[in-house]
């Protein structure tokens, strides 16, 4: 608001990019937004900024502290995260995690000789840095200003100079503050390479924090959630349904941004430590504001201890500790086809080892850390992938200098020292590294597994047998039309095998996005089920795409002659019923799938009544009908409404009487349970919509919380 003090309302995810693109070069107060998360980004990120205030604003050499302002729970929700991201865990909590007691020692003296100090030499605490400034009665006062909240994130700031209005409800989407390009060209799945989201540190104001996908086999393990995961997978043709699991080297906000992992359509397998794991979900749980095992019930954990060695369906992960500011891990991933071994080392964040070793001269690091850390800098690995980002926390490129690897390359940097650009690379957005090529089969067996979930029950065998037998497969760059609306079906059916495509409908000149599909969606099924040979719509791939082309005949054989016509008519009759319905309109269409897998159909005929018990979940679509209550008051019913069994609240059995023909989605309570559990994007979007209707029964929001 003038030159001496300004205020930053919201912390999207690096944030701290826009404001250096922006030249801002100052702020004083942070305000936490009463809404934690919008179109899939958590807005509450505070500890780049933090950085930024503390080095580069000179808050810590000037001795002055930050103004946070937020409710009361928000602030100690902020100050117990920072705490685990700046600091790690305390030793109580390793010692309640049964962390192995060498290495219990070494992260906690390592984050001690780490961690900010005062002139004194003691280490600072994550509340040192601020001044919290609570809501009191709507008001909060930080300096020569008021804000006044005047509504869900809507506040009046007040000065001597005058008044500002800020709306955080404007509806604008939270996009990167750089550019992401597009891959316009389909790469190919590989039989084990790496592709990389991003190469960069959090400082970068023109590339995406550090993040790569390992492709083992056409599966996609991420290592590290990089911040805007969901955008940097999109623009490299990855579709969520590609990807299986993460490995997660740390907590850091350019590390660990673990939000979009809990709106994918498959539970995702987090591999790490159980220190990390725990300390990741502490953080999503302070990021949103729930409740801890409501946050875990969205992940699967593979538990892990440096030194490790586990067999990842058939790709090897060796586990290593790194010595960083808090626990942090790499790992080196190996394989071998045919007779040939291949392997990359991914070292993970870890600081120069001048200053290891110096830290080992001191008793914080052990002596079996830097030995193995050194081993990593020298083995013939076939691409050791490095920190090279210096710094106080971070590598040496120099460290690598004797490494006998066949390609080094360093992540964490935006650039490369000169001297240095002709003996090692640097890992930019974008790029690929290959170590075993992709052929046929791997698209084989993604086909096999991609129809046998569509189905939802193994495929039958002859039939996928016959289905391969004559399927081929299509590449389509970014913008390619695969299927024309009005246009005869051409005999093929379409199975996606990666990336996303938009359906696009056109009437009456107008153009409509109907859905987004991607990978593991089937296009061209409803021609065989209504027997039109005419498309009703356009397919437009929107990243690079890959697609098995099935001969129609033969689909129409197996749909005919296998006995499931009636139920995939079913399912091609309720997708877009379900689709359009308020609580699932945000679901992708796989998970829109798996619904209609386990829905039926109702119709209460006018003037008869039905009772709607707890056994199953009914959902009101069209029509007229009242419902009589508990107290014998009647009211009528209103599209959407959930009846019967209901998620995470009471359920509502009633009577209910058509006014006229009514239509009702049915679906077996167990099953949908078991659906929740297995689907965390509905399970998410289910609690994310109770909580802001305000239903009295959610029980899973987190009160104030201790720091420590």
């Amino acid at each position: 608001m003038d030159e001496a003090e300004v205020i930053l309302f919201g912390q999207p995810p690096e944030v701290l990019k826009g404001l250096l693109r922006e030249g801002v070069s100052k702020f004083d107060t942070l305000v936490l937004t009463d809404i934690r998360e919008k179109n899939g980004s958590l807005l509450n990120n505070l500890e780049f900024p933090l950085y930024f205030f503390l080095f580069f604003s000179k808050g810590l050499a000037e001795k002055r502290k930050i103004n946070l302002i937020g409710d009361r729970d928000s602030i100690s929700h902020a100050m117990r995260l920072l705490r685990f991201t700046l600091l790690g865990p305390i030793r109580e909590e390793l010692d309640r995690w049964h962390t192995e007691e060498g290495l219990k020692d070494e992260w906690l003296a390592v984050s001690a000789a780490l961690a900010i100090k005062d002139d004194k030499g003691d280490m600072i605490q994550v509340e040192d840095f601020f001044t919290p400034i609570p809501f009191e009665n709507n008001l909060a006062v930080a300096g020569d200003f008021a804000i006044e909240r005047q509504g869900v994130d809507r506040y009046l700031v007040t000065n001597r100079g005058g008044d500002v209005y800020v709306d955080l409800n404007d509806g604008a989407e939270i996009l990167p503050p750089y550019p992401v390009p597009t891959d316009y060209v389909p790469g190919g799945l590989t039989k084990m390479g790496i592709e990389v989201l991003g190469g960069a540190s959090g400082f970068s104001t023109t590339e995406p924090c550090t993040g790569l996908a390992l492709c083992y086999n056409g599966d996609y393990l991420l290592i590290d959630a990089i911040p805007f995961l969901d955008q940097h997978l999109f623009a490299r043709g990855i579709s969520k349904n590609q990807v299986s699991a993460v490995f997660l080297t740390h907590l850091h906000d350019d590390h660990c941004s673990m939000f979009p992992l809990m709106d994918m359509p498959h539970r995702v397998e987090v591999i790490t430590t159980q220190e990390i794991f725990n300390m990741a979900m502490e953080k999503l749980s302070c990021s949103l504001g729930w409740a801890l095992d409501t946050v875990v019930e969205h992940f699967q954990l593979i538990k892990v201890s440096p030194g490790d060695t586990i067999n990842y369906y058939g790709l090897s992960i060796q586990v290593h500790n790194t010595v960083h500011s808090i626990p942090t891990i790499g790992a080196t991933f190996s394989t071998i086809h045919k007779g040939q071994f291949r392997d990359v080392c991914i070292v993970g964040d870890n600081q120069n080892m001048s200053a290891v070793r110096e830290m080992g001269e001191s008793g914080i690091v052990r002596a079996e850390t830097i030995e193995n850390l050194e081993r990593l800098y020298k083995q013939n690995f076939h691409l050791l992938i490095a920190d090279g980002g210096a710094g106080e926390i971070h590598g040496d490129p120099t460290d690598a200098l004797d490494s006998e690897a066949e390609r080094v390359v360093f992540v964490h940097v935006e650039e490369v020292p000169e001297a240095l650009q002709t003996t090692f690379s640097l890992a930019s957005s974008g790029k690929r590294y290959t170590l075993i090529e992709g052929d046929s089969m791997i698209y084989t067996s993604q086909i096999n597994h991609y129809l046998t979930l569509w189905l939802g029950q193994p495929f039958p065998n002859r039939w996928m047998r016959n289905l391969l037998a004559e399927q081929d497969i299509y590449r389509y760059n970014t913008e390619d039309v695969i299927i024309v609306q009005e246009a005869v079906t051409h005999g093929s059916v379409y199975l996606i095998l990666t990336g996303y495509c938009e359906v696009v409908r056109v009437e009456e000149g107008r153009r409509e996005a109907v859905a987004m599909l991607q990978a593991g969606d089937v296009i061209g099924e409803m021609a065989i089920l209504t027997g039109s040979g005419i498309r009703n719509a356009s397919v437009v791939a929107k990243t690079p795409v890959t697609v098995c082309v099935f001969a129609e005949e033969t689909f129409r054989n197996f749909i005919r002659h296998s006995g499931l016509q009636s139920m995939l008519e079913n399912r091609w009759l309720l997708r877009p019923v379900i689709k359009l319905l308020p609580q699932f309109a945000e679901l992708s269409s796989t998970v829109t799938d798996k619904i209609s897998r386990i829905a039926e159909w109702k119709v209460v005929e006018g003037g008869k009544t039905m009772w709607l018990d707890e056994a199953h979940m009914y959902i009101f679509v069209e029509g007229y009908g009242s419902i009589v209550n508990a107290d014998g008051s009647e009211e009528k019913i209103v599209n959407g409404e959930e009846l019967g069994w209901r998620a995470y609240t009471d359920g509502k059995s009633v009577e209910m009487t058509a006014t006229t023909d009514c239509g009702l989605i049915s679906i077996d309570a167990a099953a949908y349970r078991e659906l929740l559990k297995a689907t965390p994007q509905l399970n998410y979007l289910t609690r994310k919509r109770l909580t802001i209707e305000g239903d009295e029964k959610v029980d899973w929001l987190l009160g104030e919380v201790a720091v420590y």
